[in-house]
């Protein structure tokens, strides 16, 4: 059996646990007795572990967690950690070297990074039960990918990913591609999203699974491969939201048939769903996986999801907002910000799309955006 879970990382209400490797604790008699059992186990890893902060600047938090939390991996009997996600840059190159480092130590194979480009591409190889297994993990472009110049992350390239799929398969019987991307807190694949994961398996996948949504999604079969369309988190304490409270570890069996074990956060540790709760677990992501199905479910449903968000990406056009504007917007019931909004009118809105959907200028822009030969 391989069991593969999602993000799995230390925060401060559990990193003494992660440190004392307590399996017990941190994962019940249950779960502990079947990562235990397992074949060989995958995570993905979505901190750097160091013990010297040297964050980099970008949108969102900067993790990390102490080297001694690699007990709580290890506690896990932890095979493999994909470290191809949009964290594990957040405290630059010396805290990804940092990272490698120890769990060179601590004999756990990773994959997803590296130096280049090149050698953030190399999939993992193992073999189980006299199967050759490759795992493939890359991650959608934010902060942390790898460049001719800076150590990261391996990205998805619609032109380079499908292609190292293929040849992965050509010295494997098995492939598995972990795809860190997808939206945060929604069930269901983007039609995007749905397009890539199924190309993935026309060039060779046998499952598919998408990481970074913090909730549990659904499943697809498509041309005899297997694409899970958000897994949740496997142990991140990061949140209180009602999507962060479950998750699936993904097992494949002997035969290579793909099962799902439903999980519950308890309070800063996780265990095995049992009963009521674990049947319902399995029995949303079934029935979101039905939905799926439907004839245009999957663009009706993005529609909705996009036309709700839309305001808040709007938002973040508009430019620095002071201490001030945000205390006399929450005092006016935040209508400062439907004032903001109204400079969208449709012909703005028109511009802005062209902007983020011409691959020409969506490119200038981010070049632009590059702080690289700045002088200003």
């Amino acid at each position: 059996m391989i069991l593969i879970g999602a993000d799995f990382v230390p925060t401060t209400s559990n990193t003494a646990l992660f440190a004392g490797g307590n399996a017990e604790e941190l994962f019940g008699s249950e779960l502990n007795a079947l990562l235990s059992n397992a074949d060989y186990r995958i995570f993905n890893m979505e901190t750097p572990l160091c013990d010297k902060p040297s964050p980099i600047d970008k949108c969102g938090k900067n993790f990390m967690a102490p080297t001694a939390c690699i007990n709580g991996y290890t506690a896990a009997h932890a095979d493999l950690l994909t470290l191809a996600n949009n964290h594990i840059l957040d405290q630059g190159a010396a805290g990804l070297a940092a990272t490698c480092g120890i769990l060179k130590q601590k004999g756990i194979a990773f994959a997803g990074v590296g130096d280049t480009p090149a050698e953030a591409a190399i999939p993992a190889v193992f073999t189980v039960k006299d199967k050759r297994v490759g795992v493939l993990a890359c991650a959608e472009h934010e902060f942390s990918i790898v460049s001719d110049h800076t150590a990261g992350a391996n990205p998805f390239d619609p032109l380079e990913t499908p292609d190292q799929v293929a040849a992965l398969k050509s010295g494997c019987d098995y492939v598995i591609v972990l795809y860190h991307g997808g939206k945060e807190y929604y069930r269901y694949p983007s039609p995007q999203l749905q397009k890539t994961c199924r190309k993935l398996v026309q060039k060779g996948a046998d499952l598919v699974i998408c990481q970074h949504s913090h909730c549990v999604g659904c499943e697809e079969r498509f041309l005899g491969g297997t694409i899970v369309y958000g897994q949740g988190n496997f142990l991140f304490d990061n949140s209180n939201h009602e999507m962060w409270q479950t998750a699936l570890l993904v097992g494949i069996d002997d035969s290579l048939h793909v099962t799902y074990y439903p999980l519950s956060k308890n309070g800063s540790t996780v265990r095995l769903a049992e009963g009521k709760e674990g049947k319902s677990i399995l029995s949303g992501f079934f029935e979101r996986s039905e939905q799926i199905r439907q004839d245009g479910f999957v663009q009706k449903q993005f529609d909705a999801f996009a036309r709700e968000q839309a305001n808040s990406y709007l938002m973040s056009f508009g430019g620095r907002r002071s201490v001030f504007f945000y205390a006399l917007n929450k005092l006016l019931g935040h209508r400062l910000n439907k004032l903001i909004l109204r400079r969208y009118g449709k012909e703005e809105r028109l511009k802005l799309r062209n902007c983020l959907e011409c691959e020409a200028i969506r490119e200038v822009i981010i070049g632009g955006c590059s702080e690289k030969g700045d002088t200003t």
